[in-house]
């Protein structure tokens, strides 16, 4: 058996035989990892309710052989909080909805286990602190993520310049397909347009200008959250199911 230690985001849980769980988590060095974690169900567990969703701990594992990722799950036999961002989200629907849509995103753009993600571990635990601080609206603050985690595995849809010949901006038209706006003679079939001001709030949650987000009014909020779901299903290949409960 070997030791390992990780700080990571915990993004689900599953029931395992009377006791025990699955824990999923992000982790900073070793990527998506699913451990077993014993005993933790019962009422007289140590560490059972810091392994919940949304919590960022200190993790350590036991594993056979001198892999992390091995033939069988690693065991999960000690937890540490660092920082419990489930309080203050899970009591509100709004926060909840969006913080699980980014833990379900963040598990889709990280298929293969014990492979390092360290831009996607940074940006799920810099999203849900903006969650729970409640600074933001939900909605903008789950946008922005989904943005950023498109662009950090190398999707990131232009909002200026054509995405295929890179004619300078505004450009008018939308298409997922060809990676953001594109100019007239670019234009595909299904290509949508959009408003000045959706694509404005797009540009500005990708950047961080909150400002910019924060001030626009909600039927380009709506506007700018459809084209990010389709955008994110296109490179996906399917939808997010938690989606579909987030408030707009």
């Amino acid at each position: 058996m070997t030791l390992f230690r990780d700080d990571g985001i915990v993004l689900r849980t599953q029931k395992l035989g009377e006791a025990d769980r699955i824990i999923t988590l992000l982790t900073r060095g070793n990527g998506r990892v699913r451990a077993v974690a014993r005993g933790v169900r019962r009422t007289k567990s140590k560490f059972g309710a810091r392994l919940e969703p949304f919590s960022h701990v200190d993790v350590q594992f036991f594993a056979r052989g001198g892999e992390l990722i091995g033939r069988g799950l690693p065991l999960c036999t000690q937890s540490e909080t660092i920082a419990a961002y489930g309080g203050a989200i899970v009591t509100d629907y709004a926060r909840y909805t969006a913080g699980t849509a980014m833990l379900e995103t963040a598990e889709r753009f990280t298929e293969h286990e014990g492979e390092p993600a360290v831009q996607q571990y940074l940006l799920l635990v810099g999203g849900l602190r903006t969650l729970a601080n409640g600074l933001h609206a939900p909605h903008l603050v789950l946008d922005a993520f989904l943005l950023r985690s498109l662009a950090v595995n190398g999707y990131a849809p232009s909002f200026d310049a054509c995405a295929r010949c890179g004619m300078p901006g505004p450009n008018r038209f939308f298409s997922v397909g060809s990676g953001g706006v594109v100019c007239g003679d670019c234009r595909v079939p299904g290509s949508v347009v959009p408003s000045s001001e959706a694509i404005g709030l797009l540009s500005a949650l990708l950047t961080g200008d909150w400002e910019t987000a924060d001030a626009c009014e909600a039927r380009h909020v709506r506007e700018g959250s459809g084209l990010v779901a389709a955008y994110l299903h296109w490179h996906l290949e399917r939808g997010l199911r938690s989606l579909r409960y987030v408030e707009k």
